[in-house]
């Protein structure tokens, strides 16, 4: 009982846990459906419940699992959850048009959101609906980003293993390749490939596949070199394991860990990366929809009165990027543990 005790004491009340849920999600409620707020007014009840439901949420996240509940890192996995099932099932949501403007001549132009209605998030100046527009450009960024991910977590990691592994010439003329590529501004690269291959999302995914290339290939390889001398790797070679069986059996297990935890990182670095491409018009085109797109459709005069058709888009791009950065961070953290205890 004396060890429970400390614990007890150090437990958030529960009267006010759930105090804070309660007015967080009721705020939050109101302010996205009361209609005669103004558009700041809502956003900012909306704001003000959504910080309260996180604070109950994480007093009560504490009593049920402990001291060590994240009610970020849930937030953060519960978007990207809620997101992928969105982007899944969008074909089948009552959304209205998101793309062909020829059956939005009866629709309002730039209306403000007012999360009811056929068009909860506003619309644009061609009053094509912004809440299927975010969806499907959601769809169009995460797809592009995952491609280049993993075309780049296969490729840098298997470049990596083998310059950590066999070394010497092997290991300078990989070295010296990365540093090149790495010596090239991320931006102008995307520009110069951007200006020779077509607008296409394949071409577009292999663009940004090279920008995660040479961070996969030195974790790879440095990994791989940490490991390279252990006992079981010495055993193996002793044994006379092929130095093919030694790669895929005794070293790709653990290096797989920190390079998947690194990718998890760089999906949100390219999803940014194929958002400022498709702002600077070099992406995928319009009408397709992709968050770099829309906001730019709120350039000059267009942002000052009617922010919200940068802010609907910047908002989806801003959480998604949040999530997977703090998916990703507990996921390094895990794999960093691991290797120590290692």
């Amino acid at each position: 009982m004396s060890d429970l005790a400390p614990r007890t004491r150090s437990l958030p009340p529960l009267p006010t846990a759930v105090s804070l849920t309660v007015a967080g999600l009721v705020l939050l409620v109101s302010g996205a459906t009361t209609p005669y707020l103004v558009a700041p007014a809502r956003t900012a009840v909306a704001l003000l419940g959504l910080g309260l439901l996180l604070a109950g949420a994480s007093r009560l996240g504490k009593r049920w699992a402990g001291p060590g509940f994240d009610v970020v890192f849930w937030f953060g996995a519960g978007w990207l959850l809620l997101l992928g099932l969105a982007i899944v099932f969008v074909p089948w949501l009552p959304l209205a048009e998101d793309r062909d403007v020829a059956t939005t001549v009866t629709e309002p132009v730039f209306a403000a959101p007012a999360f009811t209605g056929a068009h909860p998030l506003g619309t644009n100046g061609f009053g094509l609906d912004l809440l299927a527009r975010s969806l499907y450009g959601a769809r169009s960024s995460l797809l592009i980003s995952l491609s280049a991910v993993a075309v780049g977590t296969l490729a840098g990691g298997a470049i990596g293993m083998v310059a950590g592994y066999f070394r010497k010439t092997v290991d300078r003329a990989v070295g010296i390749a990365t540093n090149s590529l790495l010596a090239v501004p991320p931006l102008i690269l995307l520009i110069a490939l951007a200006t020779v291959l077509q607008p296409h999302p394949r071409n577009v995914a292999l663009s940004l596949s090279l920008l995660t290339i040479p961070g996969m290939v030195r974790l790879a390889r440095a990994t791989t070199m940490a490991y390279a001398n252990r006992e079981f790797v010495v055993a193996a070679r002793a044994m006379g394991a092929k130095r093919s069986r030694v790669l895929v059996r005794e070293l790709l297990p653990n290096v797989l860990l920190p390079v998947l935890s690194l990718a998890v990182v760089m999906i949100s670095v390219l999803i940014v990366a194929e958002a400022s491409l498709s702002f600077l018009g070099l992406g995928i085109q319009p009408p397709e929809p992709t968050w770099g797109n829309m906001i730019a459709e709120g350039e000059g005069q267009v942002f000052e009165e009617h922010p919200h058709i940068v802010l609907v888009p910047g908002a989806f791009l801003f959480l998604t990027v949040f999530a997977f950065n703090i998916v990703g961070e507990k996921a390094r953290g895990r794999g960093d543990s691991r290797s120590v205890k290692l």
